[in-house]
């Protein structure tokens, strides 16, 4: 672990003994949620009678049905409205919020709106990082403050527990874990069976999207990948995205060919570990479906380029990480110089992908 950060406000015990609800803010993207499970567990170990609220983006609120260290959820949205809709929303919500009468609220994260939630959240301690550019007013909105370590390559879960740490919390697994329970993998099933799948049925599941484009690999690479998946094991290939990637998918599973099936779009993201779980192997960029599908149980292939895969990508046995090896990866960049191109993403090759598949997929038999 690592060493732990300086307490730059609130020198004195979080009260424990005296917290009955807690909220726990983490309004990254998806990924973020998931490695953000290992401190709900850490709370709830110190904590195990207190009622844990997470409080995450609109779209990864499904999700938290799979913490079982968490009670509940708080979907924080941005959905535009007219000025007297969002005026009836605010009122609706920070009334919901306040029901919960919050003792403790941690913030996992530097930015504004996660400071306003805790702050309005009612609780009477909040703990956050100490943001370095907030100091005019986001971090005196905290009654304990730590001082992230700032470690270059740090393992994103060690990073979000390094502020909880100073207090007493931490925990040893620091692998996110997500639940599936048996009414999710009947649906999850039915879905595969309306795809022409029978229950058990080995699938390798590929995610090829991002939010960011130049953690991509070209579609005609993918495409031949899944077809080498196809034509040398048999095995039909899930091609995994949002609504708004079905059309991207379609184009990818004709170049690919047979034995591939598009369920891009159609599946929410409180389903999506269910299939995932029915897999035998994932596939896919640094996106949301590597993690839930490590956090799953399901051996992984991580495709990496400009991001830092020491910090993002699945750790533990039966993960693999694939990416170019050049003296620059990871940049930590948008893309070679800011260009929203990675050229390490652009010259990683097809065999270089296979060559982890099938080491994979030999040993899964």
């Amino acid at each position: 672990m690592a060493l732990h950060p300086r307490r730059m406000k609130g020198g004195g015990a979080l009260p424990f003994e005296r917290t009955r609800t807690l909220l726990l803010i983490q309004l990254g993207d998806i990924g973020d949620v998931v490695y953000s499970f290992p401190c709900a567990r850490a709370l709830k170990e110190i904590m195990p009678e207190v009622k844990l609220i997470f409080a995450v983006q609109q779209k990864a609120a499904g999700l938290v049905e799979g913490c079982r260290w968490a009670d509940g959820v708080i979907p924080v949205g941005v959905k535009q409205r007219g000025v007297w809709k969002t005026l009836i929303h605010q009122w609706r919500f920070w009334r919901d919020v306040r029901r919960y009468h919050f003792d403790l609220a941690i913030d996992l994260r530097t930015g504004t709106r996660g400071a306003i939630l805790a702050f309005l959240s009612g609780a009477s301690f909040r703990l956050a990082p100490y943001a370095l550019d907030g100091t005019l007013w986001r971090n005196r909105l905290f009654s304990h403050l730590v001082m992230p370590s700032g470690k270059k390559h740090q393992f994103i879960v060690e990073h979000y527990l390094e502020i909880m740490m100073p207090y007493g919390i931490d925990t040893e697994k620091l692998f996110p874990e997500i639940s599936v329970s048996s009414d999710r993998l009947a649906e999850a099933d039915r879905l595969l069976a309306s795809c022409g799948l029978a229950r058990r049925d080995k699938v390798v599941a590929v995610q090829p999207f991002s939010l960011w484009g130049y953690k991509e690999w070209q579609k005609e690479k993918m495409a031949a990948l899944i077809r080498q998946v196809h034509e040398d094991h048999g095995l039909p290939v899930l091609i995994i995205g949002g609504p708004d990637e079905r059309a991207r998918a379609e184009e990818l599973a004709a170049l690919a060919g047979d034995g591939v099936i598009n369920l891009a779009g159609q599946t929410s993201i409180a389903l999506l570990p269910a299939v995932l779980r029915e897999c035998c192997l994932f596939i896919g960029v640094d996106s949301a479906g590597l993690h839930i599908a490590a956090a799953v149980g399901v051996p992984t292939i991580g495709l990496y380029g400009p991001s830092g895969f020491a910090t993002w990508a699945p750790k533990g046995e039966g993960h693999v990480v694939v990416h170019k090896k050049i003296p620059c990866v990871p940049c930590r960049q948008k893309g070679c110089g800011g260009s929203l191109k990675s050229r390490c993403m652009d010259e990683l090759g097809v065999d270089e992908v296979y060559s982890a598949v099938q080491n994979q997929l030999v040993s899964l038999k």
